[in-house]
């Protein structure tokens, strides 16, 4: 189950909601900051976490793929005395820019801000009548392109498996039979099919066209790819004694953080029907508990850390491992290049 998605409140897909860093004090207790340390983070956003990790007396890298954050974010830089370097970049990039002597932690909070929800002519909200782009990055394959031109059975693929929609297959094939009429342009066109596809029920708590928009977006700007290779990045970056703490809210993106840590937690190699061939050593150590929710009380005050969860793991001496794709057990979903755009 995709967890979390209730309307406007939640700040999936719906409607506004204030920007407040989620796991806030937990976060800074994973992570540790003081002075000496640089620490990255790198998903910008409103720059809750950055400012706070700058209290905390450590200097900060901070990478957002959203101009429109790079260019709010300057008045902090401004303010930061020259410890706080904003940086306009994925966060799969972010061994790129991490200091020759490596990082002391990382922070990523996984998913759409709501600086990008409360904009309309971005699209992500589908309570807000807009073009249908979702795009964080402002280029490249949009939502509609994506809506208009790919096949009614990657279509499927794609609400199934990125948003869990029990129902992706009777609304696939009714943007089908919409969009050789009339192309999809705004986000109302596409909550308002989905809406007569899928009616709402008097006991559902969420929005029929949530899991939807949440498919596209994360579709649009390959979030779970993303994800994978910022882990993999981080691993790289950080030196040993590094923490690596990862907020996420929903399910697929937990599954990931959480195989990751599995992953390099030096267990033995090979089948468990095989004899073991060797041992692999460690390159993350589990720190704390190894998964971290948000209290009822924050989740009362902030409605979008109800699905919150964060990982934390500490970067070992181990040398870091190839980057294996391999070990998510994703899927292979169409190709953005083959839709154009």
């Amino acid at each position: 189950m995709v967890a979390d998605l209730g309307d406007s409140a939640a700040g999936a897909d719906g409607g506004p909601v204030r920007h407040i860093p989620v796991l806030l004090p937990e976060v800074l207790n994973s992570l540790q900051p003081e002075t000496g340390k640089t620490i990255l983070d790198g998903t910008f956003g409103a720059g809750g976490y950055a400012s706070a990790i700058l209290q905390g007396g450590a200097d900060v890298i901070a990478l957002d793929r959203d101009p429109n954050a790079i260019a709010a974010g300057q008045a902090l830089v401004a303010a930061s005395g020259g410890r706080l370097t904003l940086i306009h970049a994925q966060f799969s990039e972010l061994a790129r820019h991490a200091p020759e002597g490596g990082l002391d932690g990382v922070v990523l909070d996984i998913g759409v801000s709501s600086m990008q929800i409360d904009e309309a002519d971005r699209g992500f909200s589908f309570q807000r009548r807009g073009p249908l782009d979702m795009r964080m990055s402002s280029h490249g394959v949009s939502a509609a392109d994506v809506v208009n031109r790919a096949k009614v059975g990657d279509l499927i693929r794609i609400f199934g498996f990125l948003g869990e929609e029990p129902q992706s297959g009777r609304i696939a094939r009714a943007i089908e039979k919409r969009r050789v009429e009339t192309p999809f342009e705004t986000t109302r066109d596409l909550a308002g099919l989905i809406e007569v596809v899928t009616p709402r029920k008097a006991k559902d708590k969420i929005h029929p066209a949530t899991r939807v928009f949440q498919a596209l977006r994360i579709f649009v700007n390959n979030e779970l790819g993303e994800l994978a290779e910022a882990l993999f990045a981080a691993e790289r970056a950080l030196k040993p004694g590094g923490r690596l703490s990862v907020v996420t809210f929903h399910s697929l993106e937990d599954r990931i953080v959480k195989k990751f840590f599995q992953d390099r937690a030096g267990k033995a190699s090979g089948s468990r029907h095989l004899p073991i061939m060797h041992e692999r050593p460690a390159t993350f150590a589990p720190v704390g508990k190894a998964m971290i929710a948000a209290s009822e009380d924050e989740s009362s005050r902030n409605p979008r850390a109800r699905s919150a969860k964060l990982r934390v793991g500490e970067r070992t001496h181990a040398p870091a491992e190839a980057a294996d794709m391999s070990i998510f057990d994703l899927p292979d979903l169409a190709s953005l290049s083959k839709l154009g755009g």
